[in-house]
């Protein structure tokens, strides 16, 4: 007797066998971006995640260097995911304006690009981690939080580091041995975003657990 047949990643079913189709109690919602200035050009990508009742739990943007604005749509995807799975969050939709994006992750669009096809394959491994998952495709106006985010980012310094997140990138510092884990305390400059009282990074911040953090805060004029 033949046993069930599996859906390869970016199938038609990938999604609606692996996740149930009514979406359970506390579902979070992430709006994502991503945005490129000459696509190839400066790209940015933003996540804004809000719990069940809406309250704000991540503000993210991260300027990670020149790619196109596919790519960065999949990084803000990837950061998403990585942020959820990484956080206890189980149950998580996807709201984004980028068509081609959702549609291949809903499996309706083949994945032709050899850029998005490993970035696809690992967002594919992420969701199978949570309990519910779906993506849909909004207007950009239903997305402004995200949009502006992403645009902040573009408009930012100099990159702060040319590796994106370790979602994007699908390389977990986990390997790290314990000759580099000893080395001497290092700085950095990171820039965060003052919003409702709580202080935001605007990127990763990549820090090991336990890590000590000394601020030494310089005020931008807001622009």
């Amino acid at each position: 007797m033949r046993g069930p047949k599996t859906s390869p990643p970016g199938s038609a079913r990938l999604f609606s066998e692996s996740h149930p189709v009514s979406p359970p109690a506390g579902v979070h919602i992430a709006n994502i971006d991503g945005a490129s200035r000459g696509n190839p050009g400066p790209a940015a990508y933003a996540v804004v995640i809000r719990d069940p009742e809406g309250k704000l739990v991540l503000e993210l943007a991260k300027k990670f260097g020149r790619d196109t604005n596919n790519v960065a749509e999949y990084y803000a995807l990837l950061a998403a995911l990585d942020y959820a799975t990484t956080h206890g969050i189980s149950a998580l939709r996807i709201r984004s304006d980028s068509e081609l994006l959702v549609r291949q992750m809903q499996g309706r669009y083949k994945v032709k690009s050899a850029d998005l096809k490993p970035l696809h394959e690992r967002a594919a491994i992420l969701t199978r981690q949570l309990r519910y998952f779906a993506i849909e495709h909004v207007r950009r106006e239903q997305n402004s939080d995200a949009d502006a985010l992403a645009n902040v980012a573009l408009d930012s310094g100099p990159v702060m580091n040319a590796t994106p997140s370790s979602a994007a990138s699908g390389a977990r510092d986990e390997g790290r041995g314990a000759s580099e884990r000893n080395q001497p305390a290092r700085s950095r400059q990171i820039r965060a975003r003052y919003a409702n009282g709580v202080l935001v990074p605007t990127g990763p911040l990549d820090l090991p657990e336990g890590a000590e953090v000394v601020l030494d805060v310089r005020v931008s004029p807001k622009g």
